[in-house]
């Protein structure tokens, strides 16, 4: 593993039992509270997504545009966020989509991406389910599904498997 990777992973804490009982939640906020390893998380990320050769990034709500921001920022070029319904302040597409105790809902401004390469970031990649709603979102906007980039892959979720043929890069996996 890249010692990058090593670094990065040191900063993110081990939460039991949040938000639910059973849960092992991965904070972030340590990570973040440190400079010098969220530029880390971004160079890695902008090494790993650039060779997709990306024109817009898009970012899902909220964690994502964290990371979104940054990546879009450092590859020069622009952001689209995807959000909860009723967060845009202008004319959107909502794409409703499963939880596994019912259905939630992300939306992007209809002019957003269309005739872009996107990749979409998120924080963290566990069921799949918002990443693919994101995903069916560019693809009716006519924008193109480049790849995607999380920080955190919960790989026995096995969200991967809901992503298609798409490229994905995820830092750190547990």
């Amino acid at each position: 593993m890249d010692d990058r990777l090593v670094h990065i992973a040191s900063r993110i804490r081990d939460v039991p039992d949040f938000p639910k009982p059973g849960i092992l939640f991965k904070d972030i906020t340590p990570l973040l509270a440190d400079g010098t390893m969220f530029r880390s998380v971004v160079d890695v990320m902008a090494e790993r997504v650039a060779p997709h050769r990306p024109t817009r990034i898009v970012g899902i709500e909220s964690r994502g545009f964290l990371f979104g921001a940054a990546l879009a920022t450092r590859l020069g070029i622009g952001l689209a966020p995807v959000r909860k319904p009723g967060k845009l302040p202008w004319r959107t597409v909502r794409e409703t989509y499963s939880l596994e105790y019912g259905t939630d809902a992300l939306e992007i401004h209809e002019d957003a991406v269309a005739g872009e390469r996107c990749v979409i970031i998120d924080d963290l990649l566990a069921t799949g389910g918002t990443a693919s709603a994101a995903a069916r979102l560019v693809t009716r906007q006519q924008g193109r599904v480049v790849g995607f980039a999380f920080l955190i892959e919960l790989g026995f979720l096995e969200g991967r498997s809901k992503l298609g043929d798409h490229p994905i890069e995820a830092l750190l996996n547990y």
